[in-house]
């Protein structure tokens, strides 16, 4: 059974804790692919839970696609457990996140809508007014690895259609429409996988994710987009490069910024993101 038609993780605490470690030590390569794991008894002993434990957690990873277990050949890791991550520097984060728009993406939603409360909040708009959401899956190499959930302001919407959603780039759109993005803030954290986005995303529910959300400015300061986006960490992961800067007791790590400025950043909106 593939693991987004599950509803769960594994029931009882100490199976997800195994079903969790195990996995983790397969998404990061620790057990490659290929790779024979312990017997049920090994397991077993080694995380200190029971055989029944253990085969929980064994068939969590079995419907996730990233073993497979053989009577009499053992369990071993799938050959092609999944996607290879994409990496992101979160130094020059924008212009790569618009580079992976180009990505095909799948339109699960779109309709005209009052935000939630928090939304409304970040983007200024008064209670009770409508804006025009959308939820989309992006893929590559035709598996899923972010979901996106976009709000734009409903005046703005209104100049392109379902249609032009589903196969334009929302920046295209929105520049289309004469909106000038000029700046955005954006906040990085994880959180846990819903069951409508476990399904979308082809993860179990509670699964770990990377949380992304940006607040999109244009040139008068007014909010044009709001962005909530979530990623698989297994097929989506960001990195930093560092430098050591300063002087004796005042030595510290920098990010290393990359060579695109923010003008080549504002003129790359090409993405779907």
């Amino acid at each position: 059974m593939r693991d987004h038609l599950r509803p769960t993780l594994p029931e009882g605490g100490k199976a997800r804790r195994v079903y969790l470690l195990l996995r983790d030590d397969i998404t990061s390569g620790v057990h490659g692919p290929g790779a024979l794991l312990p017997g049920e008894q090994r397991l077993a002993e080694s995380y200190g839970v029971s055989r029944v434990t253990i085969r929980r957690a064994l068939d969590a990873l079995e419907g996730d696609g990233l073993i497979d277990r053989r009577a009499g050949s053992g369990t071993r890791v799938s050959a092609a457990p999944g996607t290879e991550a994409m990496a992101a520097d979160v130094t020059t984060l924008i212009p790569q996140i618009v580079r992976m728009g180009q990505h095909s993406a799948r339109l699960l939603s779109f309709s005209y809508d009052v935000p939630p409360a928090q939304v409304a909040r970040e983007m200024g708009i008064a209670e009770g007014e409508r804006v025009q959401t959308a939820v989309r899956v992006r893929l590559a190499e035709g598996q899923p690895f972010s979901h996106l959930t976009t709000y734009v302001p409903e005046d703005i919407a209104a100049n392109y259609s379902e249609a032009d959603l589903a196969n334009t780039p929302l920046y295209q759109l929105l520049e289309r429409s004469g909106v000038r993005v000029a700046s955005a803030h954006q906040t990085v954290s994880a959180t846990l996988a819903s069951p409508d986005v476990a399904q979308a995303l082809e993860c179990s529910t509670g699964s770990g994710l990377l949380s992304l959300r940006r607040v999109v400015r244009d040139a008068r300061g007014r909010v044009v987009e709001h962005l909530s986006a979530l990623y698989r960490p297994d097929r989506f992961k960001l990195e930093m490069a560092l430098t050591r800067v300063g002087a004796d007791d005042a030595r510290h790590w920098e990010p290393v910024v990359g060579d695109r400025s923010a003008e080549d950043m504002e003129d790359g909106n090409g993405g779907k993101a």
